[in-house]
């Protein structure tokens, strides 16, 4: 009989595998994304301190749309690169935490992208 996979561990592997490759420093930090049902995270971190430097999520007063969705994606990607400037932050690592890149999670990455970051 054929057992139903568990996607959330599947993810967690995957974004372990990743892990062991990609990491921040303080020239190019990392871009870490966490999309739950509820909403989307996304923080800039400087893995050698082990800061974060700068954070922003759909729980923000500044984004309008309170959902995960890709209109909410877009508003973060756009705060989070509009953050990351004013700190003077211009090129990072994207970390997609082992999701696929599709949906809110490109939507993110297009908007902070389009908002000034490089990666």
């Amino acid at each position: 009989m054929v057992s139903k996979t568990d996607r959330k561990l599947e993810r967690t592997r995957r974004h372990a595998r990743v892990r062991t490759k990609v990491s921040g420093t303080a020239e190019r930090p990392r871009l870490c994304i966490y999309r739950s049902n509820t909403n989307i995270y996304a923080q800039i971190i400087d893995d050698v301190a082990g800061n974060t430097l700068v954070a922003a999520s759909t729980l923000d007063k500044e984004v309008k749309t309170k959902k995960s969705n890709v209109e909410a994606a877009k508003e973060v990607g756009a705060l989070i690169a509009k953050r990351a400037t004013a700190k003077k932050i211009k090129a990072v690592v994207y970390d997609r935490s082992g999701y696929i890149y599709h949906g809110v999670v490109k939507a993110l990455a297009e908007a902070a992208r389009e908002g000034g970051l490089e990666f």
